[in-house]
């Protein structure tokens, strides 16, 4: 892979993380927006998500969509449910320690395909 090849897949990765940070600072502050009650979050949650989904746009450029999208929502659902445990204080119950597991597990797989090429 050329020099300029492997700036290209970084800078997708990097806008995929991005991607990703954005989708889950949205859907916390859909939680603290509790039903579009508090403007603040309800605000921020549109503006979260516009750049989550232009970040993702911009990763799928380079990046395989299958592999790009299981590593968003994967990689988010797992971030959200950590949030979830930790500052709203939901329960961290062993189907759903299991479950974030097997979440990361599929997408290390799925990761571990795309880079085999």
């Amino acid at each position: 892979m050329a020099l300029s090849n492997v700036k290209v897949t970084m800078n997708a990765w990097f806008f995929l993380s991005g991607a990703i940070l954005f989708e889950v600072a949205g859907t916390t502050c859909m939680k603290l927006s509790k039903g579009f009650t508090v403007l603040t979050p309800s605000l921020m949650m549109f503006g979260f998500y516009a750049c989550a989904f232009g970040l993702n746009t911009v990763a799928t450029k380079t990046i395989e969509l299958s592999v790009a999208y299981a590593i968003w929502s994967g990689v988010g659902t797992a971030l959200t449910a950590a949030i979830g445990i930790l500052y709203f204080k939901e329960p961290a119950t062993a189907m759903k320690m299991v479950s974030v597991t097997l979440i990361i597990i599929g997408v290390m797989g799925l990761h571990s395909t795309s880079m085999a090429k």
